[in-house]
């Protein structure tokens, strides 16, 4: 398809044209979704770099759109993707990822430094009060704070747990989970992250209940615990040590006892994610597939349930835009001048992502030797 259009247009601008023709998808349109371009450079920039190129120069202004969530919905479900041709840099991503593990311990720092660290007020500005940056369960909520305490409580529920059972939180982020379930459950909890910003704020929330915060990466952890919950950390992991991290989880967890796998996942099994998100959002991020998870849990668990609400991060997602975007003026000043671009990009491309369904969202239950007389499934 691509050589066809390629052999009949005269210049980038005209091909960029046709292949956005595909998806409904207008340059210089009126339709919100529709892309105005500022500077010409803008097509030689997609054509050469395709999802790089694209959020590359939306950051430098080269280009806008009304709807950025609606266009890259419409981007996707055209599967445009399918009309570029493979570039020399996602050979190079392709065989970094093969040859290295890039989710090794100073990469799983790298990550921390350069997006959980940026600092506690963006994301006070961004997040519910709990400061939970997971996707929400919006089936009976009105708004992202409510979203956010219904995914936690579900989390709860499907694992069953009990007045003093002792909970470890793998990747506990700013403490939401832990101090949410020490409240309501009365349970005991241990909360690991590698973000000694992330690890300051939760243990100030979490004072007085029976949590302790630790700086940990989880290949460290030897003890036990009756429940062992991941909230949107597995996607750092990485396929390379998907094994490893079923492998602790499986030594540190009780006879009988349940694990909750959060996790975005993809349709389809690969090593690299999106050129972009990679270099500005999340390095060396990876999002599992059925296939891989299934691979790292065989012989160790029992899947006991797998819950799909992908379509709910389109809404959270939509949400911390809101937030961000209404409290910009606050975070401005200690922001470089290309943030704002970048981060709106990120928010709202990445719930067009959700809403075209190109990738999902999942909660996964297992459970060690079996749930006897069957596991009761809960929504």
């Amino acid at each position: 398809m691509l050589f066809s259009i390629q052999l009949f247009a005269s210049s980038s601008k005209d091909v960029v044209e046709e292949i956005a023709s595909i998806a409904d998808i207008k340059i210089n349109g009126d339709r919100i979704w529709d892309i105005k371009v500022h500077n010409e450079r803008f097509y030689d920039r997609v054509l050469k770099d395709q999802s790089l190129g694209l959020g590359e120069s939306y950051m430098n202004n080269d280009w806008d759109s009304d709807a950025i969530d609606v266009l890259i919905y419409q981007i996707l479900r055209a599967d445009l993707e399918k009309k570029f041709k493979p570039t020399w840099s996602h050979l190079c991503a392709y065989l970094k990822a093969k040859l290295f593990n890039r989710q090794n311990r100073s990469g799983s720092m790298q990550v921390i430094n350069e997006h959980y660290q940026l600092g506690n007020d963006l994301y006070q500005n961004m997040l519910d009060p709990l400061m939970t940056y997971s996707c929400g369960y919006w089936k009976n909520a009105e708004n992202l704070s409510e979203a956010q305490e219904a995914k936690y409580d579900l989390i709860a529920r499907k694992l069953g747990f009990k007045k003093g059972m002792r909970v470890l939180d793998i990747g506990c982020g700013w403490g939401g989970f832990v101090k949410y379930a020490a409240e309501k459950y009365e349970i005991e909890a241990v909360g690991i992250t590698l973000s000694e910003k992330q690890a300051s704020y939760a243990r100030e929330v979490c004072k007085n209940l029976p949590v302790e915060i630790r700086v940990q990466d989880y290949r460290d952890l030897n003890e036990k615990f009756d429940r062992i919950v991941e909230i949107g950390m597995f996607e750092h992991v990485g396929v390379k040590n998907h094994r490893q991290f079923m492998e602790v989880v499986h030594k540190c967890l009780n006879e009988h006892g349940m694990v909750m796998l959060h996790t975005i996942g993809g349709n389809t099994s690969t090593l690299t994610g999106d050129a972009w998100i990679d270099k500005y959002i999340f390095r060396g991020g990876q999002l599992p597939s059925v296939a891989q998870i299934g691979k790292s849990i065989e012989g160790l668990f029992v899947m006991e349930d797998w819950h799909n609400f992908s379509t709910d991060y389109d809404k959270t997602l939509m949400g911390w835009f809101q937030n961000f975007d209404k409290n910009w003026d606050k975070l401005k000043n200690n922001y470089p001048s290309h943030f704002y671009r970048m981060w709106k990009y990120y928010l709202l491309s990445c719930a067009g992502t959700f809403r075209a369904r190109h990738v999902q969202l999942w909660q996964v239950v297992l459970s060690k030797g079996g749930v006897l007389n069957g596991y009761e499934t809960v929504r």
